[in-house]
């Protein structure tokens, strides 16, 4: 390490030791004034104000007009600085809000997020980060269309990066309008653009420099919101504050409980009662129009009857309300009534047994478990290694070494909130299953109704008997570690500091994804192929524009309340597999992969991933009766990858090798000197 290095790197030091005394500083503050009475709404807004204001603080001091700086931090990041920025570019909204609810849900077989997205950092460090970096350049297409000698090959990579990342960033968005519309009060849709507003700050002004040093600040928050919690519960629970330790016994003591309520007779009856809805509401579709027009009919009656016989008010809006958001065509009931006879097939069956493997009423639901989970385990390793806005963070370090070790620290960091999320999820299921399941629905806590008006939690006294049963309540996965706290009765304060945890991941991921996008327009198409003779300034106020058009585009995209945060994330890494990953490993490990090839495969392999989502997914009309092997949506990617690896070969060998300069290219990339 240089001197200079060496200085920055302690001077970096002591600024972030500073900043995070200072945040645990006024955590202390704000659950001391919580005990004195401070009202849960300002501890929300003082956390969500407050960390926005830093982050923008940090951009505006970040702000720079060179173009090196602008794009890649100057390449002068240290590596532990950058595993810890990449650790808060990598652990979203998805990893932050959406894994521990997925946990909560899948149990055992949530762990394929687990292992794939960990195992994937394996696949950078060995294949691609070392290499991307002795390369150099801006971006992930630059190195597709040097090595694949031509735009024709980066325009393709423009492509696929955009579509990846701007499904990625949606996800991220929505996971900011939830916290902000929940911790603010404020309307969801209104909540999207407020957190828009600090993401722009952050990237708009000084690019890769300030987004790097924003993420590194982030991360501080992320994890300490994501560890103090769980710590708390853990000794709440067991009286030992090492979640990570003794959560196995907490586990088995789930399973005797889940024996318990799963055998209980009013939960039978209840999930009896929804099977029942869900025969009713097969009837009703396969008798439409008729149906609808019955069903219409009947509660026009019902109104009139209402107002005749001198009805409460509140019972004739209820009904007038009911009538209203009826479906006005055959087609729309079909959708809508479809989407609540699967909703009511999920709540007439019991959940499977939180540590229960590949779980399946027979041997072929078994064996399609594990296949699924090998499937996505294996898309989210190859994804991982094919997000551009991962690999573009190994373009600022200093040295070919530094990217090495950068992928080391970023191991560790995102180790800490992976070896957590299953003791998060545990404990979250055990407080719900022991203190919420069983009490009467009219003393439920406030957090029910609050989140209730977010849309996340959802409970129906379909047996009418005042007692809340486990098929009653329906909890949004992505809010399981949001309301955690809550359920387990903690200070709000804690509440707080998990949305501002929540709130970082979204912004820090929010701003690397953006960032990728706009330069992937401006560099790669407008500077490299539009006008390679734009100056810097010019090249800075395209890159600026279209960062600001996709960000707007994408919050718009984002308030119409896309699928779950982990869907929407798991498609991306299916996208961005299929589409990088084999062109950018034969690329650098074998020289006879020609341009032809290149554009070849990933045109293949991103168009099988895409042909497969539209064949499986409800949104597209489609469902999993179409499914190859029964392979899920999510893991359409595990197609696209050995496809795009095929054809590439296939093509590659039928077409005239690639040029003494791309050959030589492949050399200088592969072989270390000193250290660069």
């Amino acid at each position: 390490m240089t001197r200079s290095a060496s200085v920055l790197f302690r001077r970096l030091g002591r600024y972030y030791l500073l900043y995070a005394a200072g945040f645990v500083g006024l955590v202390v503050f704000l659950a001391v004034a919580e005990r004195f009475g401070l009202a849960p709404r300002w501890i929300g807004q003082i956390f969500l104000f407050s960390t926005i204001a830093i982050y923008a603080l940090i951009g505006v001091m970040s702000r720079t007009s060179d173009v090196s700086e602008y794009y890649v931090a100057g390449r002068r990041v240290p590596a532990l600085y950058n595993g810890m920025a990449t650790a808060a570019d990598w652990m979203s909204a998805a990893s932050f809000i959406g894994l521990a609810g997925t946990l909560y849900y899948a149990g055992f077989e949530g762990l394929a997020f687990v292992t794939g997205w960990t195992g994937g950092y394996v696949l950078v460090a060995l294949l691609l980060a070392p290499f991307l970096r002795k390369f150099g350049e801006f971006t992930i297409p630059d190195f597709l269309g040097a090595r694949y000698e031509g735009h024709f090959a980066r325009m393709v990579g423009v492509f696929a990066g955009v579509l990846a990342s701007f499904v990625y960033v949606v996800a991220q968005i929505y996971g900011v309008g939830l916290i902000t519309s929940r911790f603010i009060g404020i309307e969801f849709e209104i909540g999207v653009f407020v957190g828009l507003a600090g993401i722009l700050v952050c990237s708009f002004l000084g690019g890769m420099r300030a987004v790097t040093w924003t993420q590194v600040a982030q991360y501080l928050i992320l994890i300490i919101a994501y560890l103090v919690p769980v710590v708390i519960l853990s000794y709440k629970v067991t009286g030992v504050p090492i979640p990570q330790a003794v959560y196995g016994t907490v586990l088995h003591d789930l399973g005797v409980k889940e024996v318990e309520l799963f055998t209980e007779p009013r939960e039978n009856d209840v999930r009896a009662l929804y099977r029942q809805r869900a025969d009713d509401l097969a009837r009703k579709i396969s008798e439409l129009p008729e149906s609808l027009a019955v069903e219409r009919q009947a509660q026009m009656q019902r109104v009139n009857e209402l107002r005749t016989q001198g009805a409460p008010a509140r019972e004739v809006a209820t009904a007038e309300r009911t009538l209203r958001d009826l479906p006005r065509t055959p087609d729309e009931a079909r959708v809508k009534w479809e989407r609540a006879r699967q909703e009511s097939l999920q709540r007439s069956v019991p959940p499977p047994p939180h540590a229960e493997a590949h779980p399946g009423p027979d041997q072929a639901s078994r064996d399609s478990a594990r296949l699924n989970f090998i499937a996505l385990s294996f898309v989210l390793m190859v994804g991982t290694a094919g997000l551009p806005h991962i690999l573009m963070r190994y373009y600022t370090t200093p040295s070919v070494r530094d990217a090495r070790r950068s992928v080391f620290w970023t191991l560790f960091f995102i180790f800490l909130l992976y070896v957590t999320a299953p003791a998060y999820a545990v404990f979250a299921k055990w407080e719900v299953y022991s203190t919420l399941i069983g009490s009467h629905i009219a003393s439920l806590p406030p957090w029910v109704a609050s989140w209730g008006k977010v849309g996340l939690v959802k409970i129906e006294d379909i047996n009418a008997d005042g007692i809340l049963q486990l098929a009653e309540l329906s909890l949004n996965s992505d809010a399981i570690l949001l309301l955690t706290p809550e359920i387990a009765g903690l200070p709000y304060v804690v509440s707080g500091l998990v949305a501002a945890g929540g709130l970082a991941a979204a912004l820090s991921t929010a701003d690397g994804l953006l960032l990728t996008i706009s330069h992937a327009l401006s560099h790669d198409v407008y500077y490299r192929v539009i006008n390679p003779e734009a100056s810097s300034q010019r090249r800075l106020v395209i890159t600026k524009s279209q960062l600001l058009v996709v960000a707007v585009i994408a919050a718009w995209v984002a308030s119409l309340r896309p699928d779950s945060i982990l869907f929407m994330v798991g498609l991306a890494f299916s996208i961005a597999a299929s589409a990088f990953f084999p062109a950018l490993v034969l690329g650098i490990f074998w020289k006879r992969a020609n341009k032809w090839g290149a554009i070849s495969g990933m045109i293949a392999g991103l168009g099988i991933t895409l042909l497969y989502i539209v064949r499986t997914h409800p949104f597209f009309g489609g469902g999993l009766g179409n499914a190859w092997f029964g392979i899920h949506p999510i893991s359409c990617g595990v197609f696209g990858v050995p496809t795009g690896f095929l054809v590439i070969v296939v093509v590659s060998l039928l077409t005239p090798p690639p040029s003494a300069a791309v050959l030589a290219l492949v050399d200088k990339v592969r072989l270390p000197d000193a250290g660069r």
